[in-house]
């Protein structure tokens, strides 16, 4: 109930078959619901992560309605754009059974309280947020792979890595000043 149609959404993905690649594990200085408000809006996206807003225009794709449980949307690669990677090209192979359509498009879900997940073409990119205290939240981010994929001798994964913990520095820093600001008397 609580995860309503998002598994036959993205039962393509087959994310239950997909193996751990890689694991960073962040200790933020903030409020893990200021992550989640981050997390869900892409207004920032031009001026905080320009090389995201180069793969993936902020504007692309759609949201789906809010639920009680969770919330999400897509969001489109540009042309010429094969992965959320550090120059958008990737030499991995997409994830199997995935449509075309899909091909071209990253999905970001928050599945409330304390889930992200980003279904690319080629990997699933989760966050498990872990509240430490109320200006602490502990982030394990993952990225998930097809297991055939991986055993690959050439298989490499670094690109999207590098990419995505920039993005996520990017991100922690403005959610640590956030709650700098509501920390204050002022506020």
């Amino acid at each position: 109930d609580h995860l309503a149609g998002l598994p036959a959404k993205f039962a393509p993905w087959r994310m239950a078959d997909l193996t751990v690649a890689h694991r960073i594990v962040y200790d933020v200085r903030t409020n893990w619901k200021l992550i989640v408000q981050n997390y869900n809006e892409c207004l920032h996206c031009p001026t905080l992560h320009p090389s995201l807003n180069k793969l993936s225009h902020y504007l692309s794709g759609e949201n789906e309605p809010f639920r009680p449980t969770y919330m999400g949307g897509r969001m489109d690669l540009s042309d010429g754009v094969e992965t959320m990677s550090m120059d958008g090209t990737c030499s991995r192979d997409p994830l199997p059974g995935l449509a075309e359509a899909d091909r071209r498009r990253v999905y970001y879900y928050s599945v409330f309280p304390n889930f992200l997940f980003a279904p690319h073409p080629d990997y699933v990119l989760v966050h498990t947020l872990w509240p430490e205290a109320p200006n602490r939240t502990r982030i394990v981010c993952e990225w998930l792979v097809h297991p055939d994929e991986r055993a690959r001798p050439s298989f490499d994964l670094s690109d999207a890595i590098a990419f995505w913990d920039m993005t996520n520095r990017q991100d922690w820093h403005v959610c640590e000043m956030a709650q700098a600001g509501i920390s204050s008397r002022g506020y």
